[in-house]
Parts: C-alpha cells; sequence; structure tokens
C-alpha cells in the first residue's frame, strides 16, 4: 500500500487550488504555497511544467496512488480504444475507493482508500479490500451491515458539499451503489479543470 508522505493539504497549497473542493482547504484563506518562499511570484510555467501540474492536479486528486501505479494506468488507458485521456479518466472512476467517494459513503478520497482497506464495502456480496481494484457496470457496492452505523458513514451521507454523479446510481437507505456506466471527462465533477490530455502529452514525450 502506498504511504502519503506529505499532509493532504500540501498538495492544496502547493498547486494553488482546492482540488477536492473542500471548505476546509486552506487555499480558500491562502492562495500562495506553503514554506518560507509560497508568496514568491511565480514565472510563466513552460510546457513541460503545464503538462506536470496537470498530472500532479489529477494524481493528486485520487489521494494516495502511487507514481508507478498512475503511470500504469496510463499504459492502460493507450492500450484501450478510442481518447487515451477518456480512458485514463474512465480506469481511475472505475476505482473502488473512486466509486465509493462518489457513492458519498464516505467524505473524502482519502477516508474511502481506509475504509475499502478496512473491509467496510462489498462488491457484488463479496468483501473487497482492494482500493484500486477496478469495477464493471452493473456491479453493486455497498457498505458491510456491520458497519453501516458508523459515524464517518452518517455524517458522509448527510454532507451537502457534493453531489453523487449520474453513473452510480445510489440508495443511501441500504448503503448501496450500483456502477451504471464508465464516465467521460464531462460527466465527472471534478471541483477544478482537469485536462487529462495535457497528462498524456507528459507521459509521451
Amino acid at each position: 500500500m502506498s504511504k502519503r508522505i506529505s499532509a493532504k493539504y500540501k498538495i492544496d497549497r502547493r498547486l494553488g487550488l482546492n482540488i477536492w473542493g473542500r471548505p476546509k482547504s486552506p487555499v480558500n484563506r491562502r492562495e500562495y504555497g506553503p514554506g518560507q518562499h509560497g508568496q514568491r511570484r511565480k514565472g510563466k510555467l513552460s510546457d513541460f511544467g503545464t503538462q506536470l501540474r496537470a498530472k500532479q492536479r489529477l494524481k493528486g486528486y485520487y489521494g494516495n496512488i502511487s507514481e508507478k501505479q498512475f503511470h500504469r494506468y496510463y499504459v492502460e488507458a493507450a492500450r484501450l480504444r478510442g481518447d487515451t485521456g477518456e480512458n485514463l479518466i474512465g480506469l481511475l472512476e472505475r476505482r473502488l475507493d473512486a466509486v465509493v467517494y462518489r457513492a458519498k459513503f464516505v467524505p473524502t478520497v482519502f477516508a474511502a482508500r481506509q475504509f475499502v482497506n478496512h473491509g467496510h464495502v462489498k462488491v457484488n456480496g463479496r468483501r473487497v479490500n482492494i482500493a484500486s481494484y477496478l469495477v464493471r457496470p452493473g456491479d453493486v457496492i455497498e457498505v458491510k451491515e456491520a458497519s453501516r452505523q458508523l459515524t464517518v458513514v452518517l455524517e458522509a451521507v448527510a454532507l451537502g458539499e457534493r453531489d453523487v454523479p449520474d453513473y452510480v446510481d445510489v440508495d443511501h437507505h441500504k448503503l448501496s451503489a450500483r456502477f451504471v456506466r464508465v464516465p467521460t471527462l464531462s460527466d465527472v465533477p471534478y471541483p477544478v479543470q482537469q485536462e487529462p490530455h495535457l497528462v498524456v502529452e507528459f507521459y509521451s514525450r
């Protein structure tokens, strides 16, 4: 399992964006980066810098994904038919922790990974504790019965700060969700603009 080295909100501050759209983000108060040089005026980014920033933004959004794993998603996306950028988004949104987050069973992507790893989630009636497990259209994801009264679940369901996208059909009374289809970029409710075509350019240099 990959381990996050730095505090998650440092990702926000380094990029200067509230990438998860959360009210607690420090970017809402300070738009400059962390550290003693954070307030220096930034120069214009090169093409490489723009591509790298796009990759950091997309990779950071999904939490604890390692560089090796993220690159594997790119390789798989390039192998599939169709637009590589759209395929990359589809693969990332098929991750079990991403679906658990989209279904609002937990408040954050980081909590989603931990929730899955701790065995609180079933896919088609079978317990799955691998956050990177790729779900398929038609799969049913549910919170294990013994875990349905956990505070983190009850609080997440009541959160009003984000909506469930239409490619995930959720029943919050039963705490179950069905993955309807693989989304495209325009379907995914990213709080900030994501540019997967720049990520593809970064890796295909």
